[in-house]
This record gives structure tokens, sequence and C-alpha cells, in this order.
């Protein structure tokens, strides 16, 4: 019963900030009109693959500490200690918008999910363990070897489908999800707007898109930079680019140009007492957003 009335009571902090952005959604010159495509005079010509996402750098900066994705106290136990709070964002988020059962043993029952930049899989195998057919993908491939690695340890996590390839070669493919995750992965990525493209790409009309990151805010500078990476030393130095972050302005709009609308937002805060995440309505530092595809997207 404590479970029960605990999701619950998440449940009200997650329509936070539903209207907050509507204002910003006819917005469309926050992006400059040169990014507009041009109306080609030219014959016809086969298109070529979409440009890649892909920042070289940050996928070195992964490679080299791949090993340690299981280690709880080793440079993800950030993320280990964040993923109750973000698993409770997204199971009542998408029972909430596919109408199931968020209190039942597998909520998830029945949706097929992707996991974008799954790394070792923290987030894939419990996304299994609520009962959905999940897909982790990631673009280095000691990541993808780790996760395959520890999810066949377990019946519930082994049928997840780990692939070492990215959200544009998925599109490719012709692969659609229910919903599409992507936490903590934004603010690595070299082309936000691209990566936002694909994600939207993969998603089917009217399912969700689930994308978690940080503010780019003075108070993100001091706390997620200085104190997680050069004081506390919860991650390694370099980890972040304060420059790479998003204002959750600027990523609302991003997905709006890629066909999905967002209707939940929430902030996690992080109590240095207890030592664990909650759901608020501060998103001055880490903040997670839902969104779902327009039907008339392509």
């Amino acid at each position: 019963m404590k479970l029960f009335n605990h999701l619950r009571t998440l449940n009200t902090h997650h329509r936070i900030l539903r209207n907050r952005f509507h204002p910003l959604f006819n917005n469309t010159n926050f992006f400059s009109d040169a990014s507009s495509p041009q109306q080609s005079t030219t014959p016809h010509v086969q298109q070529p693959s979409p440009p890649s996402s892909l920042n070289r750098n940050e996928l070195a900066k992964f490679a080299a500490i791949a090993e340690s994705w299981w280690d709880f106290d080793g440079p993800f136990k950030p993320l280990h200690v964040m993923n109750p709070t973000r698993l409770a964002f997204i199971r009542s988020a998408l029972c909430r918008h596919f109408k199931k059962d968020p209190y039942s043993a597998k909520p998830l029952e029945g949706l097929k999910i992707a996991d974008v930049g799954c790394g070792g899989g923290i987030l894939s195998e419990p996304l299994a363990r609520m009962g959905a057919t999940v897909t982790g993908i990631d673009a280095v491939e000691k990541n993808i070897n780790i996760a395959r690695l520890h999810a066949e340890s377990d019946p519930a996590t082994s049928t997840i489908e780990f692939c070492c390839t990215t959200a544009e070669k998925l599109v490719e493919e012709g692969r659609r999800f229910d919903a599409v995750m992507a936490l903590e992965v934004i603010e690595h990525v070299a082309e936000p707007a691209e990566f936002c493209k694909s994600l939207a790409a993969l998603t089917i009309p009217d399912g969700a898109t689930i994308i978690s990151t940080i503010n780019r805010s003075m108070r993100a500078y001091a706390t997620a930079i200085v104190a997680a990476e050069y004081i506390l030393r919860w991650l390694p130095m370099g980890t972040h680019e304060w420059s790479s972050f998003l204002t959750p302005e600027e990523l609302v709009l991003i997905l709006q140009r890629a066909g999905i609308n967002v209707e939940e937002m929430a902030g996690f805060t992080y109590n240095p007492v207890t030592g664990r995440w909650s759901l608020s309505d501060d998103i001055s530092v880490n903040f997670i957003a839902m969104g779902t595809k327009t039907n008339n997207t392509e």
C-alpha cells in the first residue's frame, strides 16, 4: 500500500508544467530561417542518408568508462540513484497517455519502447520488467556488450534487443515504437535538432517521446559541473559541457519543430541529507519532458 500511495502522490506532480510553454509554440523565429529547407529546382536525385548527430568526443568519453555501468559506486552512481525517480515519471506518464493501470505488476505490457543511448541498460532493464518490449541502442559497442551481458543474467530482461547503432540508422530501417526514450543523452549529441527529428521519426503517430537533460542555467553550471565533477567527484571531470545544455524553452521548440508536442514536464531535485532524488516543479537544473507525436507528422 505504501508503494501505491507513493505512486498516486507522484501522479499529481507530473502535470506540473503542462501549459507553461504553450505561448512559445508559435514562436517559429526561435530558429534561423536559414535552417528551413529550400525549394529545389534541380532534377530529382536519390536522397542522402540523414546527417548523423553523433559527437565522437562524447562517444570516446563513455567508451572509456563503459565497464563501470553496473558499478553502483562508480562514475554512473548518479544515474543509478536518479533512476527510480526517472522511472516513476515514465511509468506514470506512459500509463496516463496509453490508458494503462500504473499499479499493475506489468503496467507497460504491450508497448514497444526504444531506449536511445541506452548505455549499459540501466533504464532498459526496469522497462522490460514492467512488461515493455524494449530495444536499447547505443553507438558505443562496449556499452552494448555490457548491456547484453548483464541483461542475459535475468530471464525478465534477457529478451531485450540491444543494438550498436544510431537513431538515424533505425529510422532508415523503418523501425517504429510506441514510445521513445532519450534520457541524459541530448546534451552529448552534436546536433540536437537533427537528433530530435530522428526520435520523432521513430515514434508512431500519437506515440510518446520522453527526454531528460540538464538546463543551461548558472545554477546547473554550479551544481552539475563544478560541484558534481570537480568538488564531489560524482562524475569524471569533463563529462558535461555547459554550452551543450538546452533550456526547457529550447527543448520544447526543438521538439515542436520535429512534430512532438510537449505535454508534461517536471524537475528533479536532490536531497543531500537523504541522498535521494524527487520530482518537483524546479526545472532549473535537471528536468524531464514527455511529448506526443502529432498525427500529421511523417
